[in-house]
C-alpha cells in the first residue's frame, strides 16, 4: 500500500476507555520519521500526562522511544533501544520479554498505530502480526503486547490484540493515521 507524507501535526480526541485529547508532530530524520505528542487524559485510574518521541527508520521499525509520564503516582520517564531486529533495552538494560518486537505502542497514544501499518505494508486480505512493547500510561511500565493487524481495504484494518481481549476495526487516513480507533479515540485536526 502506498501511503502520502504524513502532515506536519495531527490530534485526537479520546474517548470511552480513556477521555482527553493527543497531539502529536511530524519530521523526517536520517531516512525515517520522529514522531512527537503528548496525551492529557483521565480514565479509571485518575488524571494523566505523557509526553513522547518516537523515532523509526525507514522500514517503519521503531529504534527508540523516549517517555515521560506525569500522575498522581509522580512523574516518570523510560527510555527504549531497539536494534530494529527485535532485541530490546529499556532504560540501558537489555529487555529479553520483548524478543521479536519491531514497534513501540504508547497505550496512551493513537498515533502509535501508525507504526505497523507502515511497516507491514499489507494488501487487501493480507493478515499480519505486530507484537510491540507496550507502553503503560500511568506507570510507564513496559510489556509486551502481541498485536494483529487484517488489511480489508480502503486504508481500514481490523485489529486484535488478544491477551486485552480487544478487536475494532480501525480507519486510517492517506498518510496511514488511525481517523476512527473505536472506543479509543477520532482524529479530530
Amino acid at each position: 500500500m502506498s501511503w502520502a507524507a504524513l502532515p506536519a501535526t495531527a490530534a485526537w480526541t479520546h474517548s470511552g476507555a480513556q477521555t482527553g485529547f493527543e497531539v502529536a508532530w511530524f519530521a523526517a530524520a536520517d531516512g525515517g520519521a520522529i514522531l512527537t505528542g503528548c496525551t492529557v487524559a483521565t480514565d479509571e485510574r485518575g488524571a494523566w500526562a505523557v509526553d513522547y518521541e518516537v523515532r523509526v527508520d525507514g522500514d517503519w521499525r521503531t529504534r527508540a522511544a523516549r517517555v515521560r509520564g506525569r500522575s498522581a503516582g509522580g512523574v516518570q520517564t523510560v527510555e527504549l533501544t531497539t536494534d530494529g531486529e527485535g532485541r530490546w533495552a529499556v532504560d540501558g538494560a537489555p529487555a529479553p520479554h520483548l524478543d521479536g518486537c519491531l514497534d513501540v505502542d504508547l497505550e496512551s497514544s493513537a498515533v502509535t498505530n501508525t507504526l505497523p501499518v507502515h511497516r507491514l505494508d499489507l494488501r487487501p486480505g493480507e493478515r499480519g502480526a505486530s507484537p510491540a512493547a507496550w507502553v503503560r500510561a500511568t506507570d510507564l511500565a513496559v510489556e509486551r503486547l502481541d498485536q494483529d493487524y487484517l488489511s480489508v481495504g480502503n486504508r481500514d484494518f481490523y485489529y486484535a490484540a488478544p491477551s486485552e481481549d480487544f478487536t475494532a476495526r480501525l480507519v486510517y487516513d492517506d498518510a496511514g493515521l488511525v481517523l476512527e480507533y473505536p472506543g479509543i479515540a477520532v482524529r479530530s485536526a
